[in-house]
């Protein structure tokens, strides 16, 4: 059985299909969910699950204590899901091709510093853009750099709205980032 942890920021719409998705998984489960924000959404849900949580400081991310706490759940895979601070060097060289992120945009379109929700989508219909998507990668020193792992667009024809792309995308990362983390352990 492989170990998953989860790192979010928000709400957990991502974290929860996730959990629930390995919830009765002969591949793997997931051990922790961590973030830096104290009543998080992502929490909750989390602990509706029973999966343990963990809430920590900008300083504790950067001076090693995450890391160390990490470590004992012995993670196979991190999964960055709405996670919105720079993810530390320490933890990215611990587990080297073992952290990935989802993004709400086809990278390298619209990705980096600020780039991330509704600011994404914004920006994809301002742009005109016909269309939008996810992409699934690995996570690198830089913002949305690292190698790409998965991509999944669509149309955005009938979209008017940001909060029009942000649902259709968000209902790409409910489908694919579940069975992309699956393919990652199984390989």
């Amino acid at each position: 059985m492989k170990n998953i942890v989860i790192f979010a920021s928000g709400g957990g719409s991502n974290a929860e299909k996730i959990i629930e998705y390995f919830a009765n998984s002969p591949v793997a489960r997931v051990v922790l969910v961590l973030s830096n924000r104290p009543g998080a959404g992502v929490l909750f849900k989390a602990e509706s699950h029973h999966v343990p949580t963990l809430t920590f400081t900008k300083e504790e991310l950067e001076n090693g204590w995450v890391l160390r706490h990490l470590q004992a759940f012995n993670p196979h895979i991190i999964v960055l899901a709405g996670f919105l601070q720079k993810f530390p060097a320490d933890i990215i060289a611990a587990y080297p091709h073992k952290v990935i992120n989802i993004h709400p945009a086809l990278l390298p379109k619209y990705g980096g510093k600020g780039m991330y929700g509704i600011h994404v989508h914004r920006a994809v219909l301002e742009n005109n853009e016909p269309e939008s998507g996810i992409t699934i990668h690995y996570v690198d020193e830089n913002y949305d750099e690292g190698n790409i792992i998965f991509q999944q667009s669509i149309a955005l024809a009938d979209c008017a709205t940001p909060e029009e792309v942000a649902a259709k995308v968000l209902a790409l990362e409910h489908e694919h980032f579940p069975k992309v983390i699956e393919k990652l352990l199984t390989e």
